[in-house]
């Protein structure tokens, strides 16, 4: 597959380095010669050019590309790139935009006929994603498949778990409530094996259906409270689309340095209080009700300030918060200073990507931020060689745990013994490098 970038900022470095390790061809084009120099050591073509300019995406080969991606910060040109590149022979393209309306179903067939296939809001993405994580205080990551028929959750886990020091070889684990599909450990991500111990601190990510979340709740040790009340600090476009897609019974406060910032978000979001503070000053978060809040989520341009503020706000007794770190070296240090969640919307857009680019038949492709590692959800086809044989005699990749099925709408968590069925989906956990090897098996 031969794809081009057309963009070298956060999300298309970002996209440009997490392809590279899979065989296929990668093209960037950015108007920056300083982007383009940092890329010169990565085995791919670089070219210095304007995304608008005919002749420039006819130089860097659009005519011949499988997918071409646009996603410069600005809409209007990743459009115009689109355009003319599907108008050069490029088979797919896809625009990172910032408008919500574009995403309607019923203007993607308008944008296709205009020569854009897909259509990509990275804010989007990460306030959906925070808003999911909001459903269960106790939980660090809630993500579900198949209109929830299968859930995963990353959890936290103390010293009060009953899960503890068990060696998965003795058969605790052996049950059909729930699948323990990774853990993370000092930086390390663990797929469990028979010698392997859940420890007090781990990440642990479980798959799970709906009816057995309070079973494992009280196996995490967790307890659960109703999050009402939410303190957003910095008003960015993450910050206006966590506020839109909240339910109209939850409190929002969002405290934003810029007034002129303010005076925008207040005609723009009816269901939140708009503050003009610096949320960073302890006693502004005081005289704001920093104490009443059940969560408190920082989403500022800045990571190290997204992450001091919520290390900040734990003192007042806050046990639900996120931050937004966009600079990959600082996520395990905001780890190891017990963040509830850490957000990144680059590497949320480069799993949403990701999937356009895959093959095989694979409904959905989620980044876990902690983890680094992916889960998706893939069908099984006819004759595919996953539905041969049980579990437990595939032979799959290292580093690859399936975690669930679902089968004609009904989750069901796998073991060895079970056997895939055609047209059942397959939520599987693994390490980005395993994704490759994993296609020819469904």
């Amino acid at each position: 597959m031969k794809i081009i970038i057309v963009g070298a900022g956060d999300v298309g470095k970002h996209l440009a380095k997490r392809l590279l390790r899979e065989n296929v061809s990668i093209s960037i084009m950015d108007e920056n010669p300083e982007r383009m120099r940092e890329l010169e050591t990565y085995d791919m073509l670089t070219y210095q050019g304007s995304p608008t300019s005919i002749f420039d995406l006819k130089e860097i080969g659009s005519a011949q590309v499988d997918l071409f991606i646009a996603v410069t910060p600005h809409e209007s040109v990743n459009m115009t790139a689109c355009m003319i590149a599907t108008n050069l022979g490029a088979k797919w393209t896809l625009a990172r935009i910032d408008n919500n309306e574009y995403l309607l179903p019923k203007n993607k067939e308008f944008f296709k006929k205009l020569g854009v296939d897909y259509l990509i809001y990275p804010e989007a993405l990460a306030a959906k994603e925070i808003v999911e994580s909001m459903k269960m205080s106790w939980m660090r990551q809630y993500l579900s498949f198949c209109n929830e028929a299968l859930i995963l959750l990353g959890v936290k886990v103390r010293n009060n778990a009953e899960i503890l020091d068990k060696k998965f070889l003795t058969g605790y684990f052996n049950h059909s409530r729930y699948r323990v599909v990774a853990i993370k450990r000092d930086g390390e991500t663990i797929i469990p094996m028979g010698p392997d111990e859940i420890k007090a601190n781990d990440i642990v990510y479980f798959i799970t259906t709906k009816e057995n979340l309070d079973f494992v709740r009280t196996q995490a040790g967790k307890t659960n409270y109703q999050i009402k009340n939410i303190m957003i600090l910095g008003g960015s476009r993450i910050a206006q689309k966590i506020a839109q897609f909240l339910p109209g019974d939850i409190n929002v406060k969002i405290l934003e340095k810029d007034r002129d910032l303010c005076y925008a978000l207040s005609e723009k979001l009816d269901n939140a209080l708009i503050v003009n503070s610096d949320g960073r000053d302890i006693e502004v978060l005081k005289e704001e009700g920093i104490e009443k809040m059940d969560a408190f989520v920082a989403v500022t341009p800045n990571s190290e300030e997204n992450i001091l503020a919520c290390s900040v706000v734990k003192r007042f007794g806050i046990e639900r918060t996120i931050a937004e770190v966009e600079n990959l070296d600082y996520i395990l240090l905001a780890e190891n200073m017990d963040i509830g969640m850490v957000i990144n919307k680059k590497m949320i857009a480069a799993g949403y990507i990701h999937q356009i680019t895959l093959d095989a038949e694979v409904l959905d492709v989620r980044i876990l931020t902690a983890a680094d590692a992916e889960v998706i959800e893939f069908v099984a086809k006819k004759k595919s060689k996953i539905t041969r044989d049980v579990v437990k005699n595939l032979h799959l990749p290292p580093n690859v745990n399936i975690g669930g099925i679902v089968r004609e709408g009904k989750g069901n968590i796998v073991d060895g013994n079970t056997r895939i069925m055609p047209d059942d989906h397959v939520i599987v956990f693994c390490e980005a490098s395993s994704v490759r090897k994993l296609e020819h098996f469904f």
